[in-house]
Order: C-alpha cells, then sequence, then structure tokens
C-alpha cells in the first residue's frame, strides 16, 4: 500500500471577480515509502495546496486524498501522531532559544523532555540548544523546525519547500537531514522547486504542471523520458578513435576532451570492443544523462503547449 494515494484530486478557489480558480485538476499520484519523495512543479503547479490537502488544511473540491490507509478529509486525525510537517515558513520564537521553542511544542502535545534531546541530535543542533533563535543562520531555523517535525517520531514528514531561501551551505545541511531520515525508514514527501537538489536527496520524484501529474517514478526513470541518453567515450587518442567509430557506423563528436556518440549502439560493449580492435583502449565509458532541469522544462511545457 502506498503511504499517500491521490486520485482525481481537485481544488478550485473563488477569485475576486466571482469566478473560479484551478489549482489541482484532476491529479493523481502515489507515494511509496519508506525513502525521500520530492514533488515538482514550477510556481502555480499546484504543490503547496496538494500539501494542504494532505494535511486537512484544505478541502478538495473532488476527488480524495488518502495518507497512511486514511481519508485525509474525514479520517485524518486517526493518523496525525504519525505525520510531521512543515508549511510555509516554520513559526518560531526568535527570542527563546531552540531547545526552549522545542520544550514549548512537546508540553501542549504531552511529549517527554528525552525526546526533545533526541531531535536535537537528529537535526545536529544539541550544541548550539541553548543559544535564541533569533542568532541562528537560516539553515539552522529551517532544521529546528524538522526537529518539532520530528517531536513525534513521525513514520511520515510532509515538507513544503524546505529548503527554500537558504543559502548553498544550508541547502546542502538540510539536503544531507532528509537523505538521513529518508535511509532510517521514514517517509519523506518534500515538495521543492530546487531541481539539482532534488536529484541528490529523492528516490522517487513527482513532476506537476497545472494542477496535473506529467511524469512521476524512480529518479532516473523520469530522466530516461527526456529522451535516448548519449554515450561518453574517453580514450586517449581522440581522433584516432573518432575515425574508426566514424568508420563502423557509429559518429562520435569531440565533447569535453572525450567523445560524444548521440546515437549510441543498444549495447555499450559493442564501442569498447572495435576500439580495442585497432589496438585504442577506453579510459571510460558513460551514460550522458539527461539533467533533471532539461527534463522538466521539457516535461512541463509540452503539458502547457497540451492545454
Amino acid at each position: 500500500m502506498a503511504v499517500i494515494e491521490i486520485a482525481g484530486l481537485r481544488k478550485e478557489y473563488r477569485n475576486v471577480r466571482g469566478g473560479r480558480t484551478v489549482a489541482l485538476d484532476g491529479l493523481d499520484l502515489d507515494v511509496p515509502g519508506p525513502g525521500v519523495f520530492g514533488f515538482l512543479g514550477p510556481n502555480g503547479a499546484g504543490k503547496t495546496t496538494t500539501v494542504r490537502c494532505l494535511l486537512g488544511l484544505a478541502r478538495p473540491t473532488a476527488g480524495t486524498c488518502r495518507l497512511l490507509g486514511v481519508d485525509c478529509t474525514d479520517g485524518l486525525h486517526t493518523v496525525l501522531d504519525r505525520v510531521g510537517s512543515i508549511v510555509e515558513a516554520p513559526a518560531l520564537f526568535p527570542g527563546f532559544s531552540g531547545r526552549r521553542n522545542l520544550e514549548i511544542l512537546a508540553r501542549g502535545a504531552g511529549i517527554e523532555e528525552r525526546r526533545i534531546t533526541e531531535v536535537l541530535e537528529i537535526v545536529g543542533l544539541s550544541r548550539r540548544a541553548k543559544e535564541r533563535v533569533k542568532g541562528y543562520s537560516l539553515g539552522m531555523r529551517q532544521r529546528l523546525a524538522i526537529a518539532a517535525a520530528l517531536l513525534k517520531d513521525p513514520q511520515v514528514l510532509i515538507l513544503d519547500e524546505p529548503a527554500n531561501g537558504l543559502d548553498p551551505a544550508g541547502i546542502v545541511e538540510v539536503r544531507t537531514l532528509l537523505r538521513g531520515l529518508g535511509e532510517e525508514g521514514r517517509t519523506v514527501f518534500v515538495s521543492s522547486h530546487i531541481l539539482s537538489e532534488v536529484r541528490q536527496m529523492c528516490d522517487h520524484v513527482a513532476i506537476v504542471a497545472r494542477g496535473r501529474l506529467v511524469a512521476s517514478g524512480p529518479v532516473e526513470e523520469v530522466l530516461a523520458r527526456g529522451g535516448r541518453r548519449a554515450l561518453m567515450v574517453r580514450v586517449a587518442d581522440i581522433a584516432a578513435a573518432a575515425d574508426i567509430l566514424h568508420r563502423a557506423g557509429m559518429d562520435a563528436v569531440r565533447w569535453d576532451g572525450a567523445l560524444r556518440l548521440d546515437r549510441a549502439p543498444a549495447d555499450p560493449s559493442e564501442v569498447t570492443r572495435v576500439l580495442a580492435q585497432h589496438g585504442h583502449y577506453v579510459s571510460e565509458l558513460r551514460s550522458d544523462e539527461e539533467d533533471l532541469e532539461a527534463v522538466f522544462l521539457k516535461l512541463t511545457s509540452q503539458e502547457e503547449v497540451a492545454v
């Protein structure tokens, strides 16, 4: 059973002119667990609306969304103790210490003091826990917010743009933390627009545009939808190797100190065999994978044209 199941989800909002704005237009999505799941889309694609529907903060116009097997419209209260979340900017008291912020949240939820110590250790803030939050970097504040979401020791974390506004160092901090949480057996659902980070952090990814799903699956599988992968070949004598491959019906062009075959054979070892027959030995042979950003732009632009 999927951890998150979304079927035909539609959400409309009334606008100031009395009309309706469609935020979600029949979204279908299954999220497996455990691991880190990236939820990608351009601004206005419906990512935050989806998160709000999952957490009971918005009521769908049509369709269903289920979290841990229960309907999010009327059964969410039965699984909330197993779910942690951050939606939009985390609410923290800047004049209090990091630990004091967590103590206030824990007391209201009946959580023991020792759990505060545990989550501070998990997010790497134990040594800075007594300092005021107003002196924290953005990355530290975001890690503190994640610590707050972890207080209940949840099975599922739902995070809306957790790296938004962070500098490169803060992004790395959050990425490392979330990757670790996924590896220890939790399901981490991350809404994000930082494409390079998603590839390094996530096991699966979904891409949405105009409130619809345009691609979903393991990251490498989604990348493959961008088109056939080229083959990169590195040899000592590039010019001679290019000539040999050309005579064998495999056109290769110089590319960043190597050879690139846009129309590579189905079996890449054929390249190695042909070159070795002529005394040229390959030092590197790899697929030149489509960049996630290129795939993202290609798939979302196709959705725009279709609409």
